[in-house]
């Protein structure tokens, strides 16, 4: 990648020479611009010409579709001391605070992508614009377990008060990172205007040239007085989300409570030391790679075949339950191609085509007129893709798979099918969508010994023109995440079983920092699902997945526990004979060839179970803490590179 440069144009105003600065990698909107070392050395050579030209103010915009993404997160990898982390953290303060001291005013123009850094650099200007079209604002440093901290936590709350730099730079970043919109960071406080793409560096020039002219932009003082029922709230939130299992949310409150009474030059003396204890923990560490898995290893898999994809124009859904509605209305909406449901009820189907269309016709509504339904299995004829989402029953899904391939002998046939195979079943294909399938955007792929080069090449493609992130697996039982997730049940059941509490199984997984208590998902799933996958499990690794008797009854509407003995064990112990499993079956499906690393599984359960990126999904916390040499003998990122 091309490096970073902050570029100087002139540009002559009635009010004299405005300096148009733009920050550019030299490469396109893929490849969005960081700051590393060399953007920083460039960007104090501009401050030495800003700060010696008579310039009457500066407009700092981005590249087309970008502003700027903040710092290199391979460069920040690659600090292992906290010496290191205090000299590139205090580097970023002079430079930005000699942007804000600027003896003219200064404009932030926000055209793209604004994160972290990005932001900070914005924020250290003296007022923003921001284009309507932009669509990512915010900072998902907490979400890495760092903070920002290059006067993010400090500048931010002095400008929109500490509600929302706490909502902005903590609560976001735990919500699956949310980011924000123009027009929601307009409202938020973070820009002055917004303004419309088209002429939008021209529009910010005639701003910045009214900010010379005027007494700069008129701002309510941020509102301190309930501060303590802020960070209160904001606290209770955290621990939901985390449960102490990560510092970084706990630390970036500190340092927003302490922007209300600190100098500006002790709220950067507080972030640098902060960071410089955070940037070096297990957990950051493991963040950097979980973000490396998510954002690189999953947009372009090595197993990816080299094959032209076919051309997708008609997708059949076979069923109209909830999960095959929530798939029509994303196809609908994402493909924009005809859509076409069966089910055995009529009126099962118009239900469905009911929500699809409320759904897609608020939109766009040409969408509600290209989707339809019936009973028939003829309706397929002409469907490049057909994707069944029936009952888990082997039997019916081969007789799914095979009149769809009497009338459309030409498509690609996919299922959802969460753990049953997908050979067997007569299937070219799995495409295994996690609910709710608006909100998860995992999709394991599944190539079976017959799916062809085209045929995976193809659904790779649908996948992500469906904007999900998919993972490529081999056919095998429960696949991944459903694998791994009913290996945890199994120990948790056993301990049940031996007398020990919910709350006690759901705090031993709770303390690792996982989103949810393992009652929960299990009434989210639902106990007939769970204990389905956990029969199939059973029936390919009866020693690994044994049938539980409890588990069994929640499926058939008992709330009983099956007690077998009383061999109680104390928190940590479930979590360590947790852990031990997970380790043990991550083995397992490395040995198997189920994946190609695993790299792959860590994708997969951050995507589709929401692992928190803190674990690095769960085999970089396993390394990190031994149990992985514990369980395996060597750690699991090597042990995939191991020969069997």
């Amino acid at each position: 990648m091309s490096e970073t440069v902050f570029k100087l144009n002139r540009v002559d105003t009635r009010v004299g020479p405005v300096a148009l600065v733009t920050i550019d990698n030299g490469e396109d909107h893929t490849k969005p611009t960081t700051l590393g070392r060399s953007a920083l050395e460039s960007a104090a050579e501009l401050l030495d010409r800003l700060e010696s030209g008579d310039w009457a103010a500066m407009l700092l915009t981005g590249k087309p579709f970008v502003f700027c993404v903040g710092a290199d997160i391979d460069e920040f990898t690659k600090l292992r001391s906290a010496e290191e982390v205090l000299e590139g953290t205090r580097a970023g303060h002079g430079l930005f605070d000699r942007l804000r001291t600027l003896p003219f005013p200064t404009v932030g123009a926000i055209n793209g992508a604004c994160l972290g850094g990005g932001l900070e650099l914005a924020l250290h200007c003296d007022a923003r614009t921001i284009a309507s079209s932009v669509r990512h604002v915010g900072f998902p440093e907490v979400a890495l377990s760092i903070i920002p901290a290059w006067g993010g936590t400090q500048v931010t709350p002095q400008l929109v008060g500490p509600e929302a730099a706490t909502k902005l730079i903590v609560l976001n970043p735990l919500r699956q990172n949310k980011l924000l919109t123009a027009p929601e960071a307009l409202e938020l406080g973070l820009a002055d205007r917004l303004l419309q793409p088209v002429e939008f560096v021209d529009e910010s020039l005639q701003f910045a040239v009214d900010l010379v002219e005027s007494d700069g932009v008129e701002r309510p003082a941020p509102d301190w007085s309930e501060l303590d029922a802020v960070l209160r709230k904001a606290r209770a939130r955290v621990d939901d989300a985390v449960h102490g299992a990560t510092r970084a949310p706990y630390v970036a409150l500190h340092l927003i409570a302490g922007a209300k009474d600190w100098s500006l030059e002790e709220g950067y003396a507080a972030e640098e030391k902060a960071m410089a204890d955070l940037l070096v923990s297990p957990q950051a560490q493991a963040s950097a790679y979980a973000f490396t898995v998510v954002e690189r290893r999953s947009k372009r898999p090595p197993e990816l075949p080299d094959a032209q994809p076919r051309t997708v124009q008609k997708v059949g859904i076979v069923g109209a339950g909830l999960m095959a509605t929530q798939l029509a209305t994303l196809f609908l909406r994402r493909l924009e191609v005809p859509v076409v449901l069966r089910d055995l009820d009529q009126a099962r189907v118009d239900e469905a085509l009911e929500t699809i269309r409320a759904d897609v016709g608020a939109r766009k509504p040409f969408l509600a007129t290209i989707v339809e339904g019936g009973t028939g299995w003829e309706q397929f004829a002409g469907c490049d893709l057909v994707l069944e989402a029936v009952f888990e029953e082997l039997d019916v899904k081969r007789e799914v798979i095979a009149e769809v391939r009497r009338v459309a002998p030409n498509a690609i046939l996919a299922t959802n099918t969460s753990s049953l195979s997908v050979e067997e079943m007569g299937a070219d294909v799995g495409l295994h969508f996690f609910n709710p399938v608006a909100v998860l955007p995992l999709v394991e792929i599944v190539r079976t010994p017959r799916t062809t080069d085209v045929e995976l090449a193809t659904a790779w493609d649908v996948v992500r023109k469906l904007r999900k992130r998919g993972v490529l697996v081999q056919d095998a039982p429960a696949f991944v995440v459903n694998r791994v997730l009913t290996r945890v049940t199994t120990v948790l059941m056993d301990a049940l079983e031996h007398g020990n509490t919910v709350e006690e199984t759901d705090e031993a997984v709770l303390s690792l920092g996982l989103p949810m208590a393992p009652s929960v998902l299990l009434q989210m799933v639902g106990p007939r699902v769970a204990n389905h996958v956990l029969e199939t499990l059973h029936g390919s690794y009866p020693d690994r997945f044994p049938l539980s008797a409890t588990l069994a009854g929640f499926a058939n509407g008992s709330e009983e526990i099956v007690v077998r003995g009383d061999a109680r064990r104390t928190v940590d112990e479930i979590r360590s004979d947790v852990l031990e499993a997970v380790a043990d079956e991550v083995r397992h499906l490395l040995e198997e060839g189920v994946v190609g690393a695993a790299a792959d599984v860590d994708a997969c359960l951050i995507l589709g179970a929401g692992y928190p990126f803190f674990l690095g999904g769960i085999t970089k916390h396993l390394d990190q803490t031994g149990v992985s040499e514990r369980i395996v003998g060597s750690t699991l990122a090597e042990y995939g590179k191991i020969p069997a």
